[in-house]
């Protein structure tokens, strides 16, 4: 059984623990990794995972050891396996020992999500500029067979298809949430946003009832802003045909489930955009803001291939282009509103072709299984025949 240590440093907001979170279960639970997850915010942990400690130096949940990633760090046994998410470096200590190993390990970066085409050709390219003997291998996520591939669980596609009216009605009564019948239900994940409060009002006057989740943090703040004061979790709050419910953090399964309930799911990021693509509803990103505009680079690719042969290609186009630049959404809302069951459909196809894609996790340990196999053949191994 291969020892996985994945190193994780919370920037901001939950997109970097969301991904690793996801990607430490699925490796332990699923392939059998004994894994360690080394991250230095477990508070942000903490409300993607309720029952993990603020505190603890070192805590088992689940099938997954998670370890306080403290400035000191402590003498450890190197991994087989380690994954630095999006170049967040392992400490010099931690990569000396790794270098010390008669067999070194499988050292990866796990690369940012994007849909660009490059993207294909470096995948899985090494690197030895490290100053050791050792290799780095970039490991980048995508849509497409020639990449790494999306974070989706075994048996995940199945849950959301199995997911029906009534499951549906019981997870929204669990939340505290009675949506009517010709309501259209609306969940917001989204960054500080200018074009906020504009559609908000829109939505307020709007023909048709709008009930908006507002997920925990800047959504609720933000919204709560637009009202006239703060929303605590558990309010509702009605302005004219705009009903608003903030949610409380929720675990990730919650999450899925809430993507899988609602008509439209406003994400941003990397780890809801991905739950929001598998969970076949029409969706809005917002992508994470980069200097020079490079994010709308990125933005545009995505766009290139989701769309690719869609007739109300524009439709989407220019909502997604006015929300991300903070533009006056209104406009372009009314566009995008009158097509939500066509986006409907092709959110279903575009689910289809991800689901063909084989998922990030039997990517990297089907690259982690040769990798370590010509490793041992140039080493040694244990007694039980496994590299050391």
């Amino acid at each position: 059984m291969a020892r996985c240590d994945i190193f994780c440093t919370v920037v901001d907001n939950l997109g970097d623990i969301g991904v690793c979170w996801r990607l430490a279960r699925q490796l332990a639970e699923e392939y059998g990794f004994r894994v360690r997850l080394w991250v230095d915010d477990l508070v942000s942990l903490s409300c993607l995972c309720p029952g993990a400690s603020v505190d603890a130096t070192s805590q088992q949940i689940g099938a997954v050891e998670v370890r306080r990633w403290d400035a000191e760090f402590p003498l450890v046994d190197v991994a087989d396996v380690v994954i630095e998410a999006f170049a967040c470096d392992p400490p010099a200590t931690y990569i000396a020992e790794m270098a010390r190993r008669d067999v070194p390990p499988v050292w990866i970066n796990l690369e940012y999500l994007s849909a660009e085409d490059w993207v294909e050709g470096c995948h899985l390219l090494p690197s030895t500029g490290s100053g050791t003997r050792l290799t780095k291998y970039f490991f980048f996520p995508g849509f497409t067979p020639q990449t790494g591939g999306l974070i989706r669980e075994h048996g995940l596609t199945d849950a959301r298809k199995a997911f029906d009216a009534v499951a549906r009605a019981e997870f929204l009564r669990r939340l505290g949430i009675q949506s009517g019948k010709n309501e259209l239900l609306v969940s917001l994940f989204c960054y500080r946003n200018l074009s906020l409060p504009g559609l908000l009002g829109h939505w307020s006057s709007s023909e048709t009832p709008i009930r908006v989740l507002t997920l925990a943090g800047l959504p609720t703040e933000q919204v709560g802003q637009w009202l006239g004061g703060s929303l605590s979790p558990g309010a509702e709050v009605r302005r004219g045909s705009l009903t608003v419910n903030a949610l409380p953090f929720i675990p990730q399964e919650d999450f899925d489930r809430m993507l899988w309930s609602c008509d439209l799911n406003f994400v941003r990021g990397e780890d809801s955009f991905v739950r929001a693509q598998l969970a076949r509803q029409p969706f809005v990103w917002q992508i994470y803001t980069q200097t020079e505009q490079t994010h709308l680079v990125k933005l545009e690719a995505f766009l290139a291939r989701f769309l690719k042969g869609f007739p109300q290609a524009n439709s989407v186009r220019r909502f997604w282009d006015a929300w991300n630049k903070e533009l006056d959404v209104v406009p372009a809302w009314r566009e995008f509103a009158a097509v939500l069951p066509e986006v409907r459909s092709r959110c279903e196809e575009w689910a289809n072709l991800l689901d063909r894609v084989p998922d990030l996790a039997n990517n990297l340990a089907r690259f982690v299984e040769r990798t370590m196999g010509s490793a041992c053949s140039r080493g040694s191994t244990d007694a039980s025949g496994e590299c050391r």
